[in-house]
């Protein structure tokens, strides 16, 4: 139930070399309310146009003590905001090494999605070097162990937790956070559930999906109330309206903890106002799970049906 979204520095090619060439467009002067530049980011040379793969130079190591943002190449539109989705092409560069750790290929690959949360602790000077960015922006980034990874960096693209990291990134698209929606009360066509099996069994009535985004309260729960802005632990079931499968699910193994601003949206509003105790199963129309493409996403165009039994608000 997770969002489906490019991950930044999870997975893409690395230990690549770094393309080194001279000449760099000039820097803009930042915004005043955007995060500014500073030395290390000013001593980072990048050619090349936006959307074309940038050849960058630097002389590494290449260090910041906060996160540094420097615009160059600025671009049109409403700038960005805390909670906004970036899409955007980046190259990413070990600041201590030189090496390229990864690229979204620029030109025709699959871009990457980011959204901004500046209130995070995880990879927080990403969230704050593309608050206030612009569509058709290209920036170089320089953020710090601490604004990043961490101290454990990421073992598996060969980063350590004392080396710094280079983005170079153009920014395609700001998107702004969807509505929030409510479910509506589900009072008839309720699937029969077995909550006494292990794991939960759920039949699928005929008839197929409901069109509407609909909730059951199976057992309410008389613990904290789930916010917007909680961590919780939970078990869950997913099954698929189109196939009658389930495609993932918690129960019989370990619970699930994740931020409920980190699930599809049809997810995070059945969770959201419940009380910890509660088990509910919650209809979701693919608009509000992973859309209608069904290329898009290998859950892109189905219907989903959660079964949900929320444990602790961990946070």
């Amino acid at each position: 139930m997770r969002r489906s979204s490019s991950t930044i520095a999870l997975g893409l090619s690395a230990g690549l070399l770094v393309s080194l060439a001279a000449c760099a467009p000039a820097s803009t002067t930042a915004d005043a309310d955007c995060l500014p530049s500073g030395a290390a980011a000013d001593a980072v040379s990048v050619d090349g146009a936006f959307g074309s793969a940038p050849v960058t130079e630097f002389e590494a190591p290449l260090s910041a003590e906060s996160t540094e943002r420097r615009v160059l190449e600025a671009g049109e539109g409403d700038a960005a905001a805390n909670g906004d989705t970036i899409v955007f092409e980046y190259t990413l560069y070990n600041g201590e090494t030189g090496a390229e750790i990864e690229t979204t290929g620029f030109g025709g690959a699959t871009p990457a999605t980011f959204t901004i949360d500046t209130e995070s602790e995880q990879f927080v000077g990403i969230s704050q070097a593309l608050e206030c960015s612009t569509p058709g922006s290209r920036l170089a980034i320089v953020v710090p162990p601490a604004d990043g990874f961490g101290a454990e960096g990421v073992p598996a693209l060969e980063l350590s937790g004392t080396e710094s990291l280079l983005f170079v990134i153009d920014v395609i698209e700001v998107e702004a956070p969807p509505e929030p929606v409510v479910p509506g009360e589900w009072t008839s066509g309720v699937p029969e559930i077995d909550l006494g099996a292990t794991p939960p069994v759920v039949t699928l009535p005929e008839g197929g999906a409901p069109d509407e985004l609909l909730l059951a309260v199976l057992e309410q729960g008389d613990g904290d109330v789930v916010a917007a802005d909680s961590t919780v632990l939970v078990d869950y079931q997913g099954t698929s309206w189109q196939t009658g499968e389930v495609f993932d699910q918690s129960y019989g193994a370990s619970p699930a903890t994740f931020p409920v601003t980190g699930v599809i949206q049809g997810f995070s509003a059945a969770l959201i106002g419940q009380q910890v105790g509660t088990t509910l199963v919650v209809t979701i129309p693919a608009e509000f799970a992973y859309g209608p493409d069904p290329e898009a996403h290998p859950l892109g165009g189905q219907d989903l049906l959660f079964l949900v039994s929320i444990i602790e608000i961990v946070e």
